[in-house]
């Protein structure tokens, strides 16, 4: 897009606010992201994405220009230029430019024009007193972390250790992490290939790639032809951890498996890539659904892919038990932060309890589903013990006919396993995740 073709800051921000206020009232940011105009989303989002990682910043700085928080459209607004105005080195854009755009979005909002004057004298007076409030603001933990406080809360309770460092990853973004298929090759192959097309990048664990720099998958060699995917390395380790741990032992050449909240289908596919498998992936949502068959078709996969409520097991399951089950249970996404700033302020404190009830309740359904001395692998992307390890020592209490397998663990974003009691395949970097190997006894 040219300068010329550019649309303007203050309608970007606009949109912004739009989206941050979308977020703010419970909408997730992706969603929120797919209702601005196509030629405007890139930038949209990459704005947001820079809110979303400053919004507890932004929050602090206006109660210190503000006596009372505005209506919740003006706040969106204004906490969107805060966020993106609070530092005066390394900026998006030049602050007089910024304030002046985002004084212009309100004018041009019949339902905020009249806060113009308002928001313009609070961004002015953080442009004459900006390193004082900025100090005053990181003494505030919200500001200093950019995280709710029953966030920060709770991650320093679960990980006295390494809550800093966990808070602290998530102010970057993810890296761009392949998962190359393997059926076409191998990743040190890609690796290969990518080198001559001018990009870079590292091996991590068994079928990996981490780009030096992110960039379009239309670039990607081999993308449209299914020899790529892209995938965190966290989320690489279930295929393998499954079918290395007893699949292939004890099932039959062609083993039953089940893939349960299958959507998108990236887990789905990687474990047809490495087996045989009869793979049956379930998802409640018909478009999600459709989203694994457009990626199984891409990749020249075939699964059984159902829309149902994996807790609904009479509604789906055909009575054949299962060699081997992966839940990839829904959750906070606590642990993917770096890719998805919006969860941090999407969350709310009750979510963590309800979601841990959903994954007991579906573990509970599941359990009678796999054969004896099959395997279920559970595993969430969250780095609240609730979600993770608290929840598989109650599972393990109330099924005496579990026994857990070696498995990684808590996988915190820091890129090392934390008390696993299985080495993390090397990974170098990875988001947050849980993973625990179950076997039927019997």
């Amino acid at each position: 897009m040219n300068a010329i073709d550019r649309p303007p800051l203050w309608r970007q921000l606009h949109e912004v606010a739009q989206v941050v206020l979308a977020v703010r009232q419970g909408q997730s940011g992706s969603a929120a992201l797919q209702a601005v105009v196509p030629q405007l989303r890139p930038g949209v989002q990459a704005l947001a994405f820079e809110v979303w990682r400053n919004l507890g910043r932004a929050q602090v700085l206006r109660s210190l220009l503000a006596a009372r928080q505005p209506p919740a459209a003006v706040d969106a607004l204004l906490c969107t230029a805060l966020a993106l105005a609070w530092r005066d080195v390394g900026a998006a854009y030049d602050a007089f430019t910024l304030v002046n755009q985002t004084v212009e979005a309100a004018k041009r909002n019949p339902a905020l024009r009249a806060q113009a004057g308002f928001i313009n004298a609070c961004l002015r007076r953080l442009l004459r007193e900006r390193a004082a409030l900025v100090a005053r603001a990181q003494t505030n933990p919200l500001a200093r972390w950019n995280h709710p406080a029953w966030w920060v809360q709770r991650v320093q309770a679960d990980w006295p250790d390494q809550w800093q460092a966990i808070l602290g990853a998530s102010a970057h973004a993810a890296p761009m992490v392949l998962r190359v298929n393997a059926r076409w090759g191998s990743a040190q192959s890609y690796l290969a290939l990518l080198q001559q097309t001018g990009l870079s990048g590292h091996l991590v664990g068994l079928h990996g790639v981490v780009l030096d720099a992110a960039c379009a998958v239309q670039k990607l060699p081999g993308f449209d032809q299914g020899w790529v995917s892209v995938q965190d390395a966290g989320a690489q380790l279930a295929a393998p951890l499954l079918l290395s741990a007893g699949v292939a032992r004890h099932a039959p050449a062609a083993p039953r498996v089940l893939d349960a909240c299958a959507a998108p289908g990236g887990k789905t596919a990687h474990l047809l890539e490495l087996s045989n498998a009869e793979v049956t992936a379930l998802d409640v949502d018909p478009q999600r659904c459709a989203r694994i068959h457009q990626n199984l078709e891409r990749l020249h996969l075939q699964a059984r892919v159902i829309c149902a409520d994996a807790g609904d097991v009479a509604a789906w399951w055909d009575g054949q038990s299962f060699d081997a089950i992966l839940l990839d249970a829904p959750c906070t996404a606590s642990g993917i932060v770096r890719r998805h700033p919006d969860i941090v302020w999407l969350r709310r404190p009750a979510d963590v309890s309800q979601l841990a009830a959903q994954q007991a309740q579906l573990l509970a359904r599941l359990w009678p589903l796999l054969r004896p001395q099959g395997h279920l692998l559970y595993c969430t992307c969250s780095v609240f013990r609730a979600e993770g390890s608290h929840q598989i020592e109650a599972f393990l209490r109330r099924n005496t006919d579990a026994r857990l397998c070696p498995s990684p663990g808590h996988l915190l974003p820091s890129g090392r396993a934390a008390g696993a009691s299985a080495h993390d395949n090397g990974a170098d970097v990875h988001d947050g995740f849980f993973y625990a190997l179950l076997q039927k006894i019997g």
